[in-house]
């Protein structure tokens, strides 16, 4: 039986605006199906430039934040662009508390951040 996608994903104009399908993103093997997902989307572009989208989030524990840092990493590696959206609430004060807010660029909205991984 095929796994189900931990992952939507959506290309539009040379852009992968990704959302999560999980809610809370806190167990090792959803966190590692996700990195391994991400990590296809990234492979597959030559320039990759991708949002990840928040909006169904209201969890993630510092694994998760780890594995979004490697994704970071891989992106950039190939000199593309990586922008988060949506951070709501307690997700949002996660990345403020362990400043990975400067370590992402980060856009309240899911138009901000189509504007920003264009630039």
């Amino acid at each position: 039986m095929a796994e189900t996608s931990m992952l939507q994903i959506f290309e539009q104009d040379g852009i992968t605006n990704v959302e999560f399908v999980e809610t809370n993103i806190l167990d090792e093997i959803c966190i590692s199906r996700i990195g391994d997902e991400l990590s296809s989307v990234v492979e597959r572009k030559a320039c990759p430039k991708v949002i990840l989208n928040f909006k169904n989030v209201h969890a993630l524990s510092s694994s998760a934040l780890g594995m979004l840092i490697t994704v970071n990493t891989k992106i950039g590696d190939k000199n593309g662009k990586l922008v988060l959206a949506s951070l709501d609430g307690p997700i949002r004060d996660v990345f403020r508390i362990t400043k990975l807010d400067k370590a992402f660029s980060i856009c309240d909205t899911l138009a901000d951040a189509m504007g920003s991984v264009r630039k």
